[in-house]
């Protein structure tokens, strides 16, 4: 349900002179005059790979598990924000009314390390289009060709770079019914959908040294106008591939009185794709660690799914994966062990 963008780019609308975020990250608060996320709405693409101007925010995603030649874990996060300050279409100039925010991480053997940059609409410096699909901030850049079947993925920041090039001949998921994704009681939503079974090649560089290494990836999309219900507080998010060859997403968004929202979605080796309810999902914090800026955060977790025989112990591979970005929050790659081995992403905000 990614997810840190809705506390990013609010962020970023109050630093434009915006009103005053109400509720968690802003997003509780309506969105009057943006298009709204409707149930009868049914994706196509690849126009929905690219932006949807009508919408007051949007994100590009993706999350990659690594090894490299020694067996050692690595994570790689690249991230593109879009956020609307006003309704109207993208102009070519400065009177443009989005904003962006690309994110990147580097998780490994010697740490985790993030970095930040933010750019103005229309005037080139970031943007993203379908034909061929690109998407980029800066220098940072995800592209593609006439779909995001293959993508070349690059970005860096300071002591640390990646460039990794990803491919999946697999369908996308639709999460929710058919992409529509409640994220509360309140029938708040967004558009999501996935490209969560890329294998990944490529090399990542810390501090002058290049690494080669392979793995696997996830893409998230999704985009909203008022995604959160005003009581909801910060959200906790799995991306999980198994060894069976089974993926899954879980998450739960959690309220300042009452129980957490869950959702998720379960997709089987053979391709079945089940949605996931409330009753269907478990998840436990079982160890907390405190951050470097003194944040407290659960990084060891529980996860069930007893209906697909999921029992899960999910362990970060660096706690200290703290995003120092000017709306901080916590992501990296994690461990699984339990019902099944494994590897994924781990997001948590609001703590």
């Amino acid at each position: 349900m990614k997810r840190s963008a809705w506390w990013l780019l609010c962020g970023l609308l109050s630093a434009c002179d915006q009103p005053a975020p109400q509720g968690y990250a802003g997003l509780g608060q309506q969105a009057g005059g943006f298009n709204q996320v409707t149930r009868e709405h049914r994706l196509a693409f690849p126009r929905d790979h690219g932006p949807h101007e009508g919408f007051r925010i949007e994100w590009w995603y993706v999350t990659a598990n690594l090894k490299d030649a020694q067996g050692r874990d690595w994570g790689a996060q690249w991230t593109l924000f879009r956020s609307a300050l006003r309704t109207g279409p993208e102009t070519a100039d400065w009177n443009s009314p989005n904003v962006w925010m690309g994110h990147a991480a580097l998780t490994g053997p010697g740490g985790h390390q993030s970095g930040e940059t933010l750019a103005r609409g229309g005037i080139g410096q970031a943007g993203v289009q379908t034909q061929p699909f690109r998407a980029w901030i800066n220098d940072w850049a995800l592209q593609g060709g006439a779909g995001i079947e293959r993508l070349h993925m690059v970005a860096g920041g300071a002591g640390f770079r990646y460039d990794l090039r990803l491919g999946s001949d697999r369908p996308l998921v639709l999460h929710g019914d058919q992409g529509y994704s409640e994220k509360s009681g309140k029938g708040q939503a967004s558009y999501y959908y996935s490209q969560p079974f890329y294998r990944v090649r490529g090399e990542v560089e810390r501090d002058g040294m290049c690494i080669a290494v392979t793995g696997q990836a996830w893409l998230d999309r999704e985009w909203s106008s008022q995604p959160l219900a005003a009581g909801q507080t910060g959200w906790d998010w799995f991306s999980l591939h198994l060894d069976s060859g089974a993926k899954l997403m879980l998450f739960q968004v959690r309220e300042a009185q009452g129980e957490a929202y869950r959702a998720g979605t379960w997709m089987g080796p053979q391709g079945e794709v089940v949605a996931l309810e409330a009753v269907q999902i478990q998840m436990h914090a079982l160890a907390w660690v405190t951050q470097k800026n003194g944040k407290r955060v659960p990084t060891r977790w529980r996860v069930q799914v007893p209906e697909h025989g999921v029992d899960l112990q999910v362990d970060a591979v660096q706690p200290q994966a703290w995003m120092d970005t000017r709306f901080p929050y916590w992501e990296g790659p994690v461990r699984l062990t339990g019902s099944t081995g494994g590897r994924g992403y781990l997001e948590m905000t609001g703590y």
